[in-house]
């Protein structure tokens, strides 16, 4: 059993949530931090409260620590060129010293995209766009130079230099329970697959359906690592907080990433980490 802690950056500060990662990233129990990519608070959170960019943080969190592996969970496609996305995504990972996690998902967020002008199209061409966008990230990281003609993405001789110190690219981690067309990107691209807040039923029907599109690419699902987010409710305390993730891992969790709760506070961790480390 592996553990992740994860901040979401809203309704917070930046220095908070500095000392919560930093924190972290001195208890060895933690293998990885992550923050989410949105522009304004989700989660019934007040949409004109602060909402810190997921990416740039993550790149103040690569120098801000040594040890921990950080991601973003999950990138939303439609916000960026995934050209753009690749670049970034070498570049953290160079800054990290080699320690990124690639989180992409399909995008999700209508009142966002509205605000911001940004398009979210249909379902289905959502998903088509996810898929080309997964494989020119992965082309554009790992060859050189790239080519792609697709029906929404074409890349002709591109160039992503310097390449990821993660070869051929870091671990992709792809967020969703969809069992049409996330959990076949999953897959089909993933190392990682993270499913938001399941429970151990939930969890146990969608590994199904992932070793079902696993056999139809021909590929072993245990290359896969499970992952759920799990929220840390100060209330009911630790301990409760373990007995949640022992349940998931009766089903085959293989990380959890504990979601922390505003206001950010570093103490916390020393406690989770005391009632998980058993």
């Amino acid at each position: 059993m592996r553990f992740a802690i994860k901040t979401a950056p809203q309704m917070t500060t930046w220095a908070e949530m500095l000392d919560v990662w930093r924190a972290a990233d001195d208890i060895e129990l933690f293998e990885s931090a992550w923050n989410f990519d949105h522009f304004e608070p989700i989660l019934g959170q007040p949409r004109t409260g602060p909402c810190l960019e997921g990416w740039t943080m993550l790149a103040a969190m690569a120098q801000a620590t040594r040890r921990i592996r950080i991601g973003c969970m999950v990138t939303g496609n439609p916000y960026r060129h995934p050209a753009v996305v690749a670049n970034m995504a070498a570049t953290v990972d160079v800054i990290s010293g080699g320690r990124l996690e690639l989180g992409l998902g399909a995008g999700w967020n209508q009142d966002e995209c509205d605000a911001y002008g940004i398009t979210l199209p249909p379902l289905r061409e959502r998903f088509d766009r996810f898929d080309e966008a997964c494989e020119v990230i992965v082309g554009l990281l790992s060859e050189e130079p790239y080519s792609f003609a697709g029906e929404h993405y074409r890349m002709t001789g591109a160039h992503c230099e310097p390449k990821p110190l993660q070869r051929p690219h870091p671990p992709i981690c792809i967020g969703g329970n969809g069992e049409k067309r996330t959990l076949r990107a999953v897959a089909r691209w993933a190392q990682i697959w993270n499913t938001p807040f399941a429970d151990a039923t939930v969890l146990s029907h969608k590994r199904e359906v992932l070793a079902a599109h696993c056999a139809d690419v021909g590929r072993d699902p245990a290359e896969i690592t499970v992952s759920a987010q799990v929220i840390f409710d100060p209330t009911r305390g630790a301990s409760a907080l373990a007995d949640d993730i022992g349940r998931l891992a009766e089903v085959g969790l293989d990380l959890a990433v504990i979601y922390l709760p505003v206001p950010h506070t570093a103490s916390v961790l020393e406690p989770i980490a005391s009632a998980l480390a058993p």
